[in-house]
């Protein structure tokens, strides 16, 4: 048995086809350009395999009610050209099977989840948080994404400013210096005029990324108690994510008992980005099951 996955980002689309034991099977990416030309190199992709199902996890913000008009749509995003599309409507005049739609972090938060099932780890609840040319996050609790009248934005909150910071307005065109605005990937532009990658990892500017990252650490982990936050996309490293650790206890001042936070933030435990991949096929085997 077959099963597709479309992970959809800003920048990228990734296709893939798997099998019931979630091996990629083949793959293909591509950049993500109109609507039109992205969605029907998509259908043109799936169209040479016989899939059961798809499941879609697909930059946002989505709408993801059922009784809406507008299920299966990319709603109010910044992303030109995407604003209100039909996502979901557009491939199934095509692509004849059932699709499970979702956000992109949700896919990857679904894919380590279930990582974390098969290796055997008492992982009851988990987050995932990307942070890349965007930041998003997603959370699940026994098996079940959080949010029903819409797809959580943990990518949107706000932070208390770094006290070196504080000139620094943020490059969110929504809200600014929300978490978004202070921590996605071109803020490394805004603040130091270098891409991130070209940006040594002992600059001062990662000790003002990890006082936010960390913040919204805690603030989930006050909220939900996960059993796990993953933090993934190209932003997220080794030596951030060590300095999220300590702020975090910093922050927290002994308030909760997180005794092993090596095991608690953590990078994805699946290689190459391919969080979204694994759960997607996860998300469309269920579907067919449901």
């Amino acid at each position: 048995m077959l099963v597709g996955s479309v992970e959809a980002g800003g920048t990228k689309f990734v296709c893939a086809v798997g099998d019931e034991n979630y091996r990629v099977k083949n793959s293909i990416n591509f950049l993500t350009t109109t609507p039109k030309e992205t969605l029907d190199k998509v259908i043109k992709y799936f169209e040479k395999f016989e899939i059961k199902a798809l499941s879609i996890a697909s930059f946002g913000p989505i709408e993801i009610k059922k009784n809406s008009s507008k299920y299966g749509y990319v709603t109010s995003t910044p992303k030109p050209y995407w604003a209100n599309t039909d996502f979901v409507g557009y491939i199934q005049q095509k692509i004849k099977v059932p699709i499970f739609w979702t956000t992109d972090v949700n896919g990857s938060a679904y894919g380590e989840y279930v990582m974390a099932t098969l290796a055997n780890e008492k992982i009851n609840s988990l987050v995932y948080y990307t942070l890349g040319t965007g930041v998003g996050g997603g959370a699940i609790i026994n098996g079940n994404f959080v949010g029903n009248a819409g797809h959580p934005e943990m990518g949107h909150v706000f932070v208390k400013r770094h006290p070196k910071d504080l000139d620094f307005k943020g490059i969110c065109p929504f809200h600014k210096d929300c978490l978004e605005g202070l921590v996605s990937g071109p803020t490394f532009e805004a603040r130091v005029h270098k891409k991130g990658e070209y940006v040594s990892l002992d600059d001062p500017v990662w000790d003002i990324m990890a006082y936010y990252v960390a913040q919204a650490a805690m603030q989930v982990s006050l909220i939900l108690r996960p059993d796990r936050i993953v933090f993934g996309g190209s932003v997220a490293n080794k030596v951030l994510l060590q300095k999220v650790r300590l702020e975090l206890k910093a922050l927290l001042n002994d308030y909760l008992p997180l005794s092993n936070l090596e095991n608690y933030i953590t990078l994805p435990a699946i290689k190459n980005n391919g969080s979204a991949t694994l759960g997607n096929f996860a998300l469309a085997i269920k579907l067919l099951n449901s």
